[in-house]
């Protein structure tokens, strides 16, 4: 425990057993768990993707949306970006507007670095001295960081599986996850519609969304049609389907000669082609050109209402303002 509070400012602790990592702010914690659970608890109700923050679940509906609230300040610069890392990155290197760096003062270097911590990595390189040294028995290795350290260590210690009875350690994180999935994956029947799942995080979810009778419904929004959806998606692909005649999308296997109207859906016709090569090599997607001049300032009704959700999700206006 007394290694722990090393770092004052570092209230929030692991409480995994045999991990020290320590953190300053609760979503770093919440996002480190991950590594111990391999579960990503706020999923996207617009897709299939699962994060580890919710910070990272807000940041991706942007690319539903399509919002870019944030704008280019430099003179004459009319880009905008959906989140400020964006902005930053457009700053610096199309108007190359870098903070300021850190110069290496060694006689004949000259070196700059974005960061502190990178400079005092490469003053290492000058003075050959590694301060953090292995002190696994036989290891004489050296490192310019504290964190190559303990990356190192793993090299030593593994990754043990804490199931019981099972010896298996794994040689890395990774190699470490693969083993849990593949030897001591549990299925988790729900009780009233007998569906399996792999984690009851999911299992939980699925009976709150379908049979708790809290199931968020998306209208139709034209008159005269009363179809409802369980996704927006779904509700998207209807309208540009059904009342807008869609069907931009054309698959490019031979033969097939289906069409449909969002790419999203093209993507997922594809495994009935290729079941097994689907995530590995998909062919080139095809749009269809319109015969009809679409009009550049109004928006599709699939469109504006996939808009005016994601920005009710989001609890924001929809004014954009340039970063602080």
């Amino acid at each position: 425990m007394g290694e722990r509070l090393k770092h004052p400012n570092k209230h929030f602790i692991c409480s995994f057993a045999e991990c020290k990592a320590t953190f300053s702010k609760l979503w770093k914690l919440e996002a480190h768990y991950c590594r111990h659970t391999g579960l990503k608890p706020f999923a996207c109700g617009d897709c299939e993707k699962s994060f580890c923050t919710r910070y990272q679940l807000t940041r991706h509906h942007l690319s539903h949306s399509g919002d870019k609230p944030y704008l280019c300040s430099v003179s004459g610069c009319s880009d905008a970006f959906s989140t400020p890392g964006n902005l930053r990155n457009h700053v610096a290197h199309v108007h190359h507007q870098k903070k300021s760096y850190y110069v290496c003062n060694h006689q004949g270097c000259g070196k700059e670095f974005h960061k502190k911590k990178q400079l005092k990595f490469h003053i290492c390189e000058h003075t050959n001295e590694l301060p953090f040294e292995c002190d696994f028995e036989g290891c004489d290795d050296k490192f310019a960081s504290s964190k190559a350290l303990k990356r190192h260590w793993k090299m030593h210690e593994g990754y043990p599986c804490d199931e019981e009875y099972c010896n298996v350690k794994g040689k890395t994180w990774s190699e470490y996850q693969k083993h849990k999935k593949t030897s001591h994956r549990v299925s988790l029947p729900c009780d009233q519609c007998k569906k399996m799942f792999h984690n009851a995080w999911f299992l939980q979810k699925h009976k709150k969304s379908v049979h708790s009778g809290e199931r968020r419904m998306f209208k139709c929004i034209r008159e005269g049609c009363e179809k409802s959806y369980t996704t927006n998606f779904n509700l998207q692909n209807h309208i540009l389907v059904f009342h807008e005649g869609k069907h931009d999308f054309a698959c490019p296997f031979a033969g097939c000669g289906k069409a449909f109207a969002m790419e999203e859906s093209l993507k997922r016709h594809f495994v009935v082609h290729k079941p097994q090569k689907t995530k590995l090599q998909k062919p080139k997607v095809k749009q269809r050109k319109c015969k009809k001049t679409r009009s550049k300032t109004k928006l599709s009704d699939a469109a504006q209402l996939s808009k005016r959700l994601q920005n009710v999700s989001l609890n924001k206006t929809g004014s954009k303002k340039p970063l602080p």
